[in-house]
């Protein structure tokens, strides 16, 4: 099934188009596309450490603007948003 992820704030580096898309199995949650994004930074970014670090402290939402776990199950052509951590002081 095809998946969107819509990329915000450093996330958007990932892409030019400021999304990505993946062909996962059925019954795939938000840990798989973790995986897949995480196999992306690896072939793609020459495994940025500081990339790495974003995505796995980054949440997720879905199309109703929810945050959601990784345990949450897609469903076919869903976008799902990825929400990086912002820092400040």
């Amino acid at each position: 099934m095809k998946v969107t992820v819509e990329l915000y704030g450093a996330t958007k580096d990932l892409s030019k188009n400021n999304f990505l898309e993946f062909d996962l199995k059925k019954n795939s949650s938000i840990k798989d596309i973790k995986i897949q994004i995480l196999n992306l930074i690896e072939k793609s970014f020459e495994g940025n450490q500081n990339l790495k670090k974003l995505i796995e402290g980054s949440a997720f939402c879905s199309e109703k603007d929810e945050i959601i776990s990784e345990n949450y199950k897609i469903n076919e052509n869903q976008k799902i948003g990825i929400i990086p951590p912002i820092g400040g002081g």
